[in-house]
Formats: C-alpha cells, sequence, structure tokens
C-alpha cells in the first residue's frame, strides 16, 4: 500500500465518533443528570487532518476503523472533507473508536472518555512506509509506543500532539528527531511526574523536555495562552478573551493551524503559535468540533497570511 505522499503532510493516529453530552445546569456526581447529546466525526488525528484540509493543504489521515456502520461514515466523510485515507486500515471484528465528553453547563469538560483500543494496530509496518515520504508527519499519543518509537528514528519532521495525562507514558524518553512536541500544562506534569507552578517552573520544565532531544515545545494553557520555547528560553502570548461554547476540538484546531504555519515558515515558532490561537478561538466560539472551511475565511482579524484564501 502507498500514498502519493510527497509534497503532503500525513496524520497518524485516531479517528472516532465523538459524543457530547452537555449539562442543562450543574452536574451532580453519582446520579442521573439533564444534558444534551451531540454526535460528531472525531480524534485529535482526524481533526488535525480535516483542519489541515480545509487550510488548503494536501493530507493523508493513517488510522483504523471498525468494520461497522460508524467506520464507513468515518472514512467517508474524511473523503468528503479532501482527505486521503487510502493508507487507513478496517478491523473486522473491533468497533471503530469512540470518545465521550461530558461538558458542564458552561461548556467546559467535566469528564472524557475513549475506547481505543483499536489504534493498538497501526503498527510500526503499517505505518512508516506511508509516513516516510510526507513534507510533515503528525502523529498523536493514541498510537502504539513501539510506532511513536520508530516513527522519531526514522520520520522526519516530525510533530507529535499529546491526547490525555493518561496516555504521555506513551510518548518515548528518547526524543531525539522529533521537531514540536504540542501539549498542555497537565499533560506536561505527567510528563516529568511533577507539579509546574509558575512561569519559572514551566521554563524549567520546557529546557527538562528539550534536553531528552526535542527541538521545540509548545505548552498550550487554555484561556491563559500558550508558552512556547525560544532560541533564548521561552516566550509567552496571551489569548484574546472569546465566548466559550464549547472547547472539544480547540486543541487540535491550534496543533492543524501550527502544522500549517511550519510548512509556510518552518522557523517562525512565534507565527505558528498566534495563528494556532486564531483557530482554536474561533473553534471554541462554535458548537462545531472543526469549522467549515467558510469560517475561517470570514473570520478576523488574523495574523498575518491567515487564514490562507481560497479564491
Amino acid at each position: 500500500m502507498t500514498l502519493a505522499t510527497t509534497g503532503r503532510v500525513v496524520c497518524i493516529g485516531a479517528a472516532n465518533i465523538d459524543r457530547k453530552l452537555t449539562a442543562k445546569g450543574p452536574l451532580h456526581m453519582g446520579t442521573s443528570n439533564p444534558v444534551r447529546q451531540h454526535e460528531s466525526f472525531g480524534g485529535v488525528a482526524r481533526n488535525v487532518a480535516e483542519n489541515l484540509a480545509h487550510l488548503g493543504v494536501a493530507v493523508s489521515l493513517v488510522t483504523a476503523v471498525g468494520n461497522d456502520a460508524a467506520g464507513r461514515a468515518l472514512l467517508a466523510h474524511a473523503v468528503a472533507s479532501g482527505i486521503d485515507v487510502a493508507g487507513s486500515i478496517t478491523l473486522d471484528g473491533d468497533a471503530s473508536g469512540t470518545y465521550t465528553a461530558i461538558l458542564d453547563e458552561r461548556g467546559g469538560m467535566a469528564l472524557a472518555l475513549a475506547d481505543m483500543e483499536l489504534y493498538e494496530q497501526l503498527v510500526p509496518d503499517i505505518v512508516l512506509p506511508l509516513a516516510a515520504p510526507a513534507a510533515l508527519t503528525v502523529a498523536d499519543l493514541n498510537l502504539p509506543q513501539e510506532t511513536l518509537a520508530a516513527l522519531l528514528e526514522q520520520v522526519h519532521p516530525l510533530v507529535i500532539v499529546a491526547v490525555s495525562e493518561p496516555k504521555m507514558a506513551r510518548l518515548p524518553r528518547n526524543l531525539e528527531g522529533l521537531r514540536l512536541l504540542i501539549l498542555n500544562l497537565g499533560e506536561m506534569e505527567a510528563r516529568l511526574r511533577r507539579r509546574i507552578d509558575g512561569d519559572t517552573s514551566l521554563a524549567d520544565a520546557c529546557r527538562e523536555v528539550q534536553s531528552q532531544g526535542v527541538r521545540d515545545v509548545i505548552v498550550t494553557r487554555g484561556s491563559s495562552g500558550v508558552t512556547y520555547t525560544t532560541a533564548g528560553g521561552i516566550d509567552h502570548l496571551t489569548a484574546s478573551p472569546v465566548q466559550v461554547v464549547d472547547v472539544t476540538g480547540a486543541g487540535d484546531a491550534f496543533a492543524a493551524a501550527v502544522c500549517w504555519s511550519l510548512l509556510d515558515d518552518p522557523d517562525d515558532l512565534a507565527l505558528a503559535c498566534r495563528r494556532g490561537m486564531h483557530l482554536a478561538g474561533l473553534t471554541v466560539g462554535s458548537p462545531l468540533t472543526v469549522l467549515p472551511a467558510n469560517a475561517r475565511i470570514h473570520a478576523g482579524p488574523a495574523p498575518d497570511g491567515f487564514p490562507p484564501s481560497r479564491e
């Protein structure tokens, strides 16, 4: 199996059915809560791929789905969104992945539940031939550790996007060859197994992760903005105030815009973060996990050259 990957981004990891249950009032543990339900297509790698496709990037998705209605719908929607899925696999006897987010009445996440076992089938022999020729490869931490280690060794440039604190255990200790690691503050604490308190502590944490081999690190901090590494240490961008409708998908939108920007200018991480924050801000202001392409084109003001004109 081969893909026409030269000049394109390859996203490797999860493609799920996302279910969002939003509480109609304050959540109460241990009892039934009235909610509104919304179902959509999700998964970190899939969300990043769809955002990139909407930004005009040639993108391929390497994932695993079950031989079920959900799997067929996931692949059909990806194709309709302009994503190449020729490298994805369909597994008999496995259900397609699901992600269920329980949101409070303000749209903030209270709890999330994920069934991602089938991604254990994305082994190096399947993934590496598809990733090697790409202009940029993006991997999420739903992949097996052996696959992540093989990507780090053989595929460059590589961006890894964290997915949760528990799955930080999958990230190999040696990060040599990694262009960029994108994670949130809790995931950074899980990586280093200690609390990070304040900017000085965070700067020390970023330097420690860089000492493990990664070139750059971006730490997303929700409404507090993002912190990213520079040649002289770290820098910080403050988030603009936004009306939060639903936070689901904002981190994936941020990662996609950062990757788009690195294709445009590989060395300007500050610009990449500004573009990422812009797209994330649009996403949290919408009930959609991934915004349609025209939502970006007509939104502004935005960082230089972003979003790209599709005319």
